[in-house]
C-alpha cells in the first residue's frame, strides 16, 4: 500500500543556485535568529518538541528557484510545522500566497510578530497539518517528534484543504521522512510540489503525479 502511494511522487532534478540575499531578507533572518535564541532560552526548562530550525538561506534559494522557473502550478504555499514562521515569510516575500501551520501556540505568536514587524503578508494558523480524514495514516502508538495529530485540523480555520496548495514545505525529523511523503501523496493535488529539508542532505523536491 505504501509503495503504491510513493510511486505517485516523482523526484524533480533540482540544484538551486546560490543567490545574494536581498537586504530585506537578511534583516528578517537576522531578526529571526535573535527571536529563535530568545525563544529557546525562555523554554530551556520545557523545550518544544521537534523545534529545530532549517538552513534558511538554502531554503530561500530553493524557493526563489521554484518561483523564478514557475515549477509550482500556482502560488499557494503551505508550511507543515512552521516553527517561528521564517520559511513562510520567505515564501511570501517571493510572491507566494503563504500560510504556516504550527501546533505550538507560542510559536504561532512569534511567527505573527515576526511577519508583522517586517511587513510580510503571511498567515499563521495554530493546529495540526494532518487532515482529520488522514489521521489513520499514522500509527498513533508510535513516538513521533515532527508529526502530531493531538490538535484540531488547521484546515477548518483556513477554509482550505491540502489539495488547494501548489507548494508544500516541511522539515521532517530523520526517520519520519516517509510520513511526510505519504501524507503529501495521499492528500495533495496532482502536479503540486513537496519541498523538504533534510539536514546535511540538503533539500529534495518531489512532484505529485
Amino acid at each position: 500500500m505504501a509503495q503504491r502511494k510513493m510511486a505517485r511522487l516523482k523526484t524533480v532534478p533540482f540544484d538551486p543556485p546560490a543567490l545574494l540575499l536581498p537586504e530585506r531578507v537578511t534583516a528578517l533572518l537576522d531578526d529571526a535568529d535573535e527571536r529563535i535564541d530568545g525563544f529557546q532560552f525562555e523554554h530551556r526548562d520545557t523545550p518544544v518538541a521537534a523545534f529545530v530550525p532549517s538552513d534558511f538561506v538554502l531554503v530561500y534559494q530553493s524557493l526563489a528557484a521554484i518561483a523564478a522557473t514557475n515549477l509550482a502550478p500556482g502560488r499557494r504555499f503551505v508550511e507543515w510545522g512552521s516553527g517561528v514562521g521564517v520559511v513562510t515569510c520567505l515564501a511570501a516575500m517571493l510572491g507566494f500566497d503563504a500560510v504556516g501551520i504550527e501546533i505550538e501556540d507560542d510559536l504561532v505568536d512569534v511567527s505573527r510578530e515576526l511577519a508583522s514587524d517586517h511587513g510580510v503578508d503571511a498567515d499563521f494558523v495554530a493546529g495540526s497539518f494532518v487532515p482529520i480524514d488522514e489521521v489513520d495514516l499514522f500509527d498513533l502508538t508510535g513516538d513521533f517528534n515532527w508529526v502530531r495529530t493531538d490538535a484540531v485540523s488547521a484546515y477548518d480555520e483556513l477554509d482550505l484543504e491540502p489539495d488547494d496548495f501548489d507548494l508544500v514545505y516541511c522539515y521532517p525529523w530523520p526517520g519520519e521522512e516517509a510520513l511526510s511523503e505519504e501524507l503529501f501523496a495521499e492528500c495533495c493535488a496532482t502536479g503540486s510540489l513537496l519541498l523538504s529539508y533534510h539536514g546535511r542532505d540538503g533539500v529534495k523536491l518531489r512532484r505529485r503525479m
